[in-house]
Parts: structure tokens; sequence; C-alpha cells
């Protein structure tokens, strides 16, 4: 299964998150009825600037990609060229966590996208930022996690 993150995962070094921020600025309720208000205001005039994070987040060195396996979470980074191939970035192995905590972000919730966290104990073993829909690919790692697990206690009692 493959997730490709969403524009709160593409980190702007001196503005921080900007898809969180205009996340932020796209809830904002005040106005006249449900379409005349001041998020869809902001939302319309910042379409230009989410394009662009948008097919920035598409070029080579820049996208991203979280991959589940039978055996492992990756995150996976396309190399300096289009006809490149996908590179390991880091990768967790599906016996090396025992849970996966969502996490929203304020401004992640417009999209809906949150941070997946994976923990073995209270130790941090990955994070995936910015993942859309992050509760269904959570219960996807959560049952192949129950799985793989499963699948080697039987290997080793036999």
């Amino acid at each position: 299964m493959v997730v490709w993150p969403g524009l709160t995962a593409l980190s702007t070094p001196p503005l921080g998150r900007l898809g969180c921020t205009l996340g932020r600025l796209y809830s904002i309720k005040v106005g006249v009825g449900h379409i005349l208000t001041l998020g869809n205001f902001f939302a319309l005039l910042s379409i230009p600037l989410a394009l662009q994070m948008f097919f920035a987040g598409l070029l080579p060195g820049l996208a991203r990609r979280y991959v589940l396996t039978n055996r492992r979470v990756i995150v996976e980074r396309k190399q300096l060229s289009w006809s490149a191939r996908w590179v390991d970035e880091m990768s967790v192995s599906l016996d090396n966590f025992d849970a996966i905590d969502v996490i929203v972000l304020p401004g992640q919730a417009w999209y809906p996208a949150g941070d997946l966290v994976f923990r073995k104990g209270d130790v941090e073993t990955l994070r995936l930022f910015g993942v859309t829909r992050p509760e269904t690919f959570r219960r996807t790692c959560l049952k192949a996690h129950a799985s793989f697990v499963g699948v080697q206690e039987l290997v080793a009692t036999s």
C-alpha cells in the first residue's frame, strides 16, 4: 500500500509547515452563511501558493511517499532525476512497534491529515508527516503488524 503525504507534510524552513498554517486560515468560519466565510476567501486567494506547494512536493529530491509492505513501513524519496528510482530514507520493521498514535496538528484537520507516530513502548521508532486520512493507514498498518507478529510467533514455536 502506498500513501502520499499531503500539503501539511511539506516543511518550508523559514515558515515551518506552511500547509498547516494554510489549513488554520481555511478553517476560519467567520462570515456570512456557510459559503461566504473568511476561510473560503483565504482558500481562494492562496490557490497559486497551494498549487506551487503541491507541485514542489512532486519534484525529484523533494517527493516522498510512504509504503507499507509485508515486512516493514518505508519512507521513500525520489532521487534527483525524473527517471530515477525511489530510495529508502527511513523504515521500521512490522515487529518494531506496538502502537501507532495519530497526532493532528492545528491546521491538519481541515485537509484531513495527521502525523503517524510508531512507538515501541515509550520509544518513537518512526514518524510519518502529513498522512492524508491517517486513521485508515493506521488501521492497515496495525493489521499488517498483527499478521506479521502472529506468523513470526508460529514459526518460532514450530
